[in-house]
């Protein structure tokens, strides 16, 4: 059987001098990896990655990074043979942020969603993240929200008993009123995952897009995700604002966006989650 090792020399052309496991992902296995000619290179890997995981992971950095509008990890290589992997330019960690450098960051994430994206969901109908949450492509944001996230998690979190029954049904009550929300914005070019763990602040303090759960969506659902677990500064959403100014209403349907992420992750993680998704239902009740 080929090892990663093996993959990665096959993939770029040079033997590894050193590789070192790194910490901080739920999903797969990642590596800094020193080759002999010299470069430095990021590698994960999955042992049980599903059909076409880290291609469809590849596809989404790609195309976020086709409006040229901000920084995205540029992809080097990609293979779903075993051991599949994905391999990435290195970024070099900083260890600090800048005023300057989160207002650079607030600029082109609303240029980025600016780009616009065909449809909501994905060109190529592809399922995302360690759920395999869908994207086939919709004409309208509620449609989408509610056919591709809302009901799939409700139905997923059913089977895994995640979420309490109320909880399920308050799911897909929502689904069933979104238009009741109104703000019907074109597809935005979203990251989809944008968390502060999906994003490296270099040692220059220029930030990076990694881990995308890319597709065509809200805008709102990026910088809401941005909001649920912290790490970006008021002056990066006041420079989004300054570029991309949001809808009215845009406060109280934060908690709508905030379903689900905080559904994946009662799904996955458990604990606190659930809770949490109660507590959203409640401030859309």
């Amino acid at each position: 059987m080929t090892t990663l090792d093996e993959r990665i020399v096959e993939l770029c052309g040079a033997p590894v001098r050193a590789m070192a496991r790194l910490g901080g992902g739920d999903v797969a296995d990642a590596f800094k990896v020193t080759l002999a000619d010299g470069r430095v290179v990021f590698a994960k890997t999955k042992a049980d990655a599903p059909k076409d995981f880290f291609s469809i992971e590849a596809a989404g950095l790609r195309w976020l990074s086709e409006p040229g509008v901000g920084s995205v990890a540029e992809v080097l290589a990609v293979s779903d043979e075993a051991p599949p992997c994905l391999i990435l330019s290195w970024i070099e960690p900083g260890t600090s942020r800048s005023a300057d450098g989160e207002r650079r960051f607030g600029e082109e994430l609303a240029a980025l969603h600016q780009s616009g994206a065909p449809h909501f969901g994905r060109v190529d109908a592809q399922p995302t993240g360690s759920l395999r949450v869908p994207n086939d492509p919709c004409d309208t944001w509620a449609e989408f929200y509610a056919s591709q996230r809302l009901r799939p998690l409700a139905e997923i979190a059913s089977q895994r008993n995640s979420l309490s029954t109320s909880a399920i049904s308050g799911l897909i009550d929502i689904a069933d009123r979104l238009a009741e929300f109104g703000d019907q914005e074109p597809p935005a070019r979203l990251h989809g995952d944008l968390w502060s763990g999906n994003r490296i602040v270099d040692i220059e303090g220029r930030s990076w897009l990694i881990d995308p759960a890319a597709h065509g969506g809200h805008r709102e659902f990026d910088l809401a995700m941005m909001r649920l677990f912290g790490g970006f500064s008021q002056e990066c959403f006041d420079a989004y604002e300054e570029v991309h100014p949001l809808s009215d209403g845009w406060q109280e349907r934060v908690p709508l966006h905030h379903l689900a992420p905080l559904a994946i992750h009662a799904i996955k993680f458990g604990g606190p989650y659930a809770a949490a998704v109660d507590g959203a239902l409640e401030k859309l009740s």
